[in-house]
């Protein structure tokens, strides 16, 4: 898993097994604790390559700059004025149902958070080595775009973490 990744940098991040791990929706697979520079894993076996590589790209969207993280959000943006459903994750695709037009215009903190999920949840589905699941609904014309945008932005300089 990790040779299909970008170059990655930066401090050593730990990863811990974490069995009943849950947030205030109930239990996750996994959590990204951005100060402690650790990832706490609630997965099978079969779900680790997507579970990790989502909580790794937490750092890199940290890392990434305001500049990257607007471009990403056009890019969102773009899809959503183009009426793109599904997304490449669970946890960026309930919130993309709870947005609102507001939430767009505003930048809103339930905004950001989408975006966010929506940056990790893509870089799952690119680098996991995961070609086929039930949560990739986002249609090929957007994953496209998606893939293009994360090899000029991102892969291109390497993942910073």
């Amino acid at each position: 898993m990790l040779r299909r990744l970008p170059p990655v940098s930066g401090a050593p991040v730990r990863i811990e097994n974490a069995p009943g791990l849950c947030d205030r929706r109930g239990a996750v697979h996994g959590g990204a604790f951005l100060r402690d520079r650790r990832i706490a894993l609630n997965c099978t076996r079969r779900e680790f390559s997507r579970v990790f590589v989502h909580e790794l790209f937490h750092f890199v969207w940290l890392r990434a700059g305001n500049p990257a993280r607007r471009a990403f959000e056009d890019l969102l943006r773009q899809e959503c004025r183009a009426g793109a459903r599904g997304e490449l994750g669970w946890s960026a695709e309930w919130r993309k149902g709870e947005l609102t037009g507001l939430d767009l215009r505003l930048r809103s903190r339930r905004w950001r958070e989408y975006c966010c999920e929506s940056f990790c949840d893509t870089a799952a589905w690119l680098y996991s080595g995961v070609d086929n699941h039930e949560e990739f609904t986002l249609k090929a014309l957007f994953r496209e775009r998606r893939r293009v945008w994360f090899q000029k932005t991102i892969a291109s300089r390497g993942l910073s973490i």
